[in-house]
């Protein structure tokens, strides 16, 4: 007999995530009952996942099901929000057990590790999309926004951005996958920076303390910082040459797969590296220090004066001669769901 909406729910989401103490009422009625913290702000944020526009037709169900909780942790991290409790609303184009355990298997093994707790969503029928609704909390009037930048303030970015998008390269041009046997295990690596992204959770919340704006990486660096900027209205100016590259990325650019061109256009409008780019004021530099020493982030620029507002907000600058600067510039724009 095929497995109906409330067994599904019951089978694969009952138990799925953390328990938490402060979930007065979960899954299984109308509505969720949350106990948040004395003192503290709610943060809330959404994201949809859907197939073949946010992950490729066919991809591991166990990918999904992280992938679609990671983006809104995140958003959270992005925030300096602590995550707490989600909600997850699923469109299935048919039941598929097999397929249902590994997505609830990937969903839950993240919830886990964050200690974030399913209350509730929705099932229904339709092409596959799955849409995960998460609340964090913050001390009171402590929340991370994009807004806070100023001039002289320093630029950073967490990780290696441009991995997940030389992931998903790899995933869809099959040519690439008949490569060289010895950097398959670069792009192997790559493939799961797309696939199984890391959400800078304990970073977000660290940088809550010392940070002025912060933003997380899901459309590009180039692009999300530009959104920092104008929300803080203010410009920056990017060194080419200290961002961040991991070894996978750079064994490939090393063995003239990729060009430093094409790696510095991944890095910088790739995408779906869900890191963290945020500022820091000049006077916190011993702090933001400490966060360097470890390898954690990197200084990639300075914020600077907005001269007007009919200027670019972002620059690079490179200390190569004859670097393609303003070429950088127009193909690390980041993604737009409605762009033309």
């Amino acid at each position: 007999m095929p497995l109906g909406e409330f067994a599904l729910i019951d089978r694969y989401f009952r138990a799925a995530g953390a328990p938490r103490a402060d979930v007065v009422l979960g899954v299984g009625d109308d509505g969720a009952i949350l106990r948040p913290p004395a003192g503290h702000d709610l943060i809330a944020v959404s994201d949809t996942l859907v197939e073949g526009v946010h992950f490729p037709v066919g991809s591991p169900a166990a990918s999904v099901g992280h992938r679609a909780l990671a983006v809104n942790l995140s958003d959270l991290a992005a925030m300096g929000a602590t995550p707490a409790w989600a909600l997850l609303a699923l469109t299935l184009p048919r039941v598929e057990e097999a397929w249902l355990e590994d997505f609830a298997r990937g969903f839950s093994a993240l919830a886990r590790e964050h200690e974030v707790a399913l209350v509730g969503g929705d099932t229904t029928r339709g092409p596959l999309m799955i849409n995960v609704q998460l609340l964090g909390f913050v001390p009171a009037g402590q929340g991370l926004r994009r807004s806070g930048a100023s001039p002289g303030d320093l630029l950073c970015v967490s990780g290696t951005p441009g991995d997940a998008a030389a992931g998903l390269k790899y995933i869809q041009e099959s040519d690439l996958r008949s490569s060289s046997s010895a950097l398959a295990d670069a792009w192997r690596t790559l493939q799961r920076r797309f696939e199984y992204p890391t959400p800078r959770v304990d970073l977000g919340r660290y940088l809550a303390t010392i940070a002025s704006a912060c933003i997380d990486v899901s459309d590009g660096l180039a692009g999300d910082i530009d959104k920092m900027l104008a929300a803080s209205r203010c410009a920056a100016i990017i060194d080419i040459d200290a961002l961040p590259r991991s070894g996978a990325l750079g064994a490939l650019v090393a063995a003239g797969t990729l060009s430093r061109h094409e790696a510095l256009r991944l890095t910088l409008g790739g995408g779906d590296d869900y890191e963290l780019a945020f500022c820091v004021p000049a006077a916190r530099r011993a702090t933001l220090d400490e966060l360097l020493r470890q390898g954690a982030v990197s200084l990639i620029g300075e914020v600077v004066v907005l001269e007007n507002s009919a200027t670019a907000r972002l620059g690079f600058r490179s200390s190569r001669p004859g670097e393609a600067l303003s070429e950088l510039l127009e193909t690390s724009a980041g993604f737009d769901h409605f762009a033309v």
